[in-house]
């Protein structure tokens, strides 16, 4: 008994340099973390830069980890394990610390894709897409390295990935289809998100988000489609932010045969420029004008050009142009006729004796 005491009361002995080593650290880690973090967001809370916010979220979890790291490795060092014992553990602390610090990385890179999207838009198309591969890229470059760093060769690892590549793009076809689509519709940069776009397939709406399979559309009632990105690639698109967000407002009308055309062009385009003018989504600069196109069955047609600033402020647009044209047409005795036929019994008459 006196002997199990012992080996117990030795390795208390052995283990308790070690042990007060790893508390010290972690406690000595504690207290430098909270004080750095609250003095770095109160600098970053004075900056403009959201570099810095970004920067200090992504750290702020894993510096726990790197401070248990630390402790962990001081303590080892005072320990009396066997040297390949140590040198496994030494080589998993440094594979942790690969991956964490790889980690961080890739969420800072993630998030400034993110934040900076207006900025690089230009350069970089910004989707779900092109973050998520970002992050990959810098996952399996940070893999890489804790492979290499154990001591193992990534030469015949990479060619495995080679091999085995080829079988797994035959086995995902229609996968990889549409990642590589994606890729396309992403650097072509003909369909981006906020673009609204309507396909011949008649589905039309606000391009959210492109990602490794499908692009979602936000519908204007709300609702979301998803369309693979192959088929996307085939599929005759309009795009209505192209070459610019403004467009042609067209409103087809037209007056009684009776009325006085140059009058009507007067008051139409009065209504319009006051619509352009008062209504959102209308382009105060523009001269709205009319067209005359056709002698109708019951009236002449013509049709008014507004401008809006994007697709969707058409509709308040015609609207409002209505209801206001509507109103100065009866103030202006300007008839709108309903559809009719006039039956000419004279011709009618003539015709019979004729026969």
């Amino acid at each position: 008994m006196d002997h199990f005491f012992n080996i117990f009361a030795n390795l208390l002995k052995e283990a308790a340099m070690p042990l007060t080593v790893f508390l010290i650290t972690i406690a000595v880690g504690y207290i430098i973390r909270k004080v750095a973090f609250l003095r770095l967001a109160k600098w970053a809370g004075n900056t403009k830069n959201q570099i810095d916010d970004i920067i200090i979220a992504a750290t702020r979890g894993p510096s726990i980890v790197w401070f248990l790291m630390l402790g962990l490795y001081f303590a080892l060092e005072l320990t009396m394990l066997p040297e390949n014992i140590i040198g496994i553990i030494a080589k998993g602390l440094l594979a942790l610390g690969i991956f964490s610090i790889t980690l961080v990385l890739a969420n800072i890179i993630s998030q400034a894709i993110r934040v900076y999207s207006s900025k690089i838009e230009s350069t970089l198309p910004v989707t779900s897409l092109t973050q998520n591969i970002s992050r990959v890229i810098i996952l399996g470059t940070g893999i890489l390295i804790i492979i290499n760093s154990l001591g193992i060769s990534i030469t015949p690892i990479l060619a495995t990935l080679g091999i085995g590549g080829l079988a797994v793009a035959l086995a995902l076809q229609e996968t990889l289809t549409n990642l590589f689509s994606g890729f396309h519709i992403t650097v072509a940069r003909q369909i981006k998100i906020g673009d609204y776009i309507k396909l011949d397939s008649d589905e039309e709406g606000y391009v959210i988000d492109i990602n490794w399979r499908t692009t979602k559309i936000r519908m204007l009632p709300n609702n979301v489609v998803l369309i693979p990105n192959e088929k996307l690639t085939k599929a005759i698109v309009t795009n209505y932010y192209l070459p610019e967000k403004e467009m042609a407002v067209l409103v087809n009308l037209g007056v009684h045969y009776n009325s006085d055309l140059k009058k009507v062009e007067a008051v139409t385009c009065e209504v319009a420029k006051e619509i352009m003018k008062t209504v959102p989504g209308g382009v105060p600069g523009f001269e709205p004008f009319i067209r005359y196109n056709t002698f109708g069955d019951s009236s002449i047609g013509f049709t008014v050009i507004l401008r809006a600033k994007e697709f969707v402020d058409q509709y308040l647009i015609k609207h409002e142009f209505i209801k206001k044209l509507h109103e100065e047409y009866k103030k202006e005795g300007i008839t709108i006729p309903y559809p009719i036929r006039t039956i000419h019994y004279e011709q009618v008459k003539e015709k019979r004796n004729n026969l």
